[in-house]
């Protein structure tokens, strides 16, 4: 039985299970998708991603969850919390990630803020983080318009290549009203 964690006015997000393969696998073995990461993630790559989601499941309570269309039941991405290594500790990061066919519709930003919430309200962090890729314009304008601002910037080193990230943070205290 899935274990749903949130809804929004379009989108179910829950905890991904092994039968979320294939659709995952669509979205992580895209080039388009995955142009942050330094390309398409492999058979190997992708079970390893959704092992470690169902870890993170296990060991926190949280991790990325599949958004799912409401209407449809079609999985089209995920988004959730992660911890993630910055400043010498580890920090909580709202994390997205769309298949292409639903780039540019919002989903993203709506799953992303119910994220912010929901990691404020029911986790109870005082702050919140999006660690993005500097070439990553789409995910940036997501973090803005979750009223996150520039907090740093780190070189993550990942798949052979160094790539700087922009830190992005909001605090509870600074969360927008309403958005």
């Amino acid at each position: 039985m899935e274990r749903i964690i949130l809804e929004t006015p379009r989108l179910v997000l829950r905890e991904m299970g092994m039968e979320d393969r294939g659709a995952l696998a669509s979205i992580l073995q895209d080039e388009r998708v995955m142009y942050a990461y330094n390309g398409a993630f492999s058979e190997e790559e992708t079970e390893a991603w959704l092992e470690k989601q169902l870890r993170r499941y296990r060991e926190y309570g949280f991790g990325l969850w599949a958004a799912v269309l409401r209407d449809t039941g079609e999985m089209i991405g995920q988004c959730g919390i992660t911890m993630q290594e910055y400043g010498g500790g580890l920090v909580p990061e709202i994390g997205y990630l769309f298949a292409y066919a639903y780039w540019h519709r919002g989903y993203a930003t709506e799953a992303a803020r119910a994220c912010r919430e929901y990691g404020f309200d029911v986790l109870r962090f005082g702050a919140l983080y999006a660690i993005i890729r500097d070439t990553n314009r789409a995910s940036q304008a997501v973090a803005a318009r979750c009223g996150m601002g520039v907090a740093g910037s780190l070189v993550k080193h990942y798949r052979g290549v160094d790539m700087p990230h922009t830190v992005y943070c909001v605090r509870r205290t600074e969360r927008p009203a309403g958005g």
